[in-house]
């Protein structure tokens, strides 16, 4: 396990991240987020694992699909002027019931965030929209807007 700070951190200026000392430090994020103003919110929809042409990568595989996920958030956040650090809060889908499934993705979600852990919801779900879709990620972040 990494090592979990239990205060306020300033991570881009406009995302402050909250840790609840009274809270388990074993999750994996922080608690809760906070956005300092002026700032403008970026909501993505959820990023699926399609390629560039729209299949669906990796059928089978949480982890690529997961890896897929990412790559595709980023792409949705920098097209809104925004990027992974900026990132307020996210929901994780996994289409599972396997407990090791969901395990897999969250660390590919993890590493793909570095050291800014914003708070987060992982949910294993019955069935997600596209064919052979087994992960979707959506976010919401904060960006300073640049006179």
């Amino acid at each position: 396990m990494r090592y979990r700070r239990r205060y306020r951190r300033p991570v881009t200026g406009t995302v402050t991240l909250i840790r609840a000392p009274e809270l388990s430090d074993v999750a994996e994020y922080a608690y809760a987020a906070g956005v300092t103003p002026p700032a403008r919110l970026v909501f993505t929809a959820g990023a699926c694992p399609l390629d560039a042409v729209g299949r669906t990568v990796a059928p089978g595989d949480p982890a690529a699909q997961a890896r897929q996920v990412m790559a595709n958030l980023e792409t949705a956040l920098a097209a809104a002027g925004a990027a992974l650090p900026d990132v307020v809060r996210t929901t994780v889908y996994v289409a599972t019931t396997d407990r090791a499934d969901l395990v897999a993705v969250w660390q590919v979600v993890r590493d793909a965030f570095g050291d800014h852990d914003p708070p987060s919801t992982l949910l294993g779900v019955t069935v997600l929209g596209y064919p052979d879709q087994l992960v979707e990620v959506e976010a919401v972040a904060a960006v300073r807007e640049v006179a």
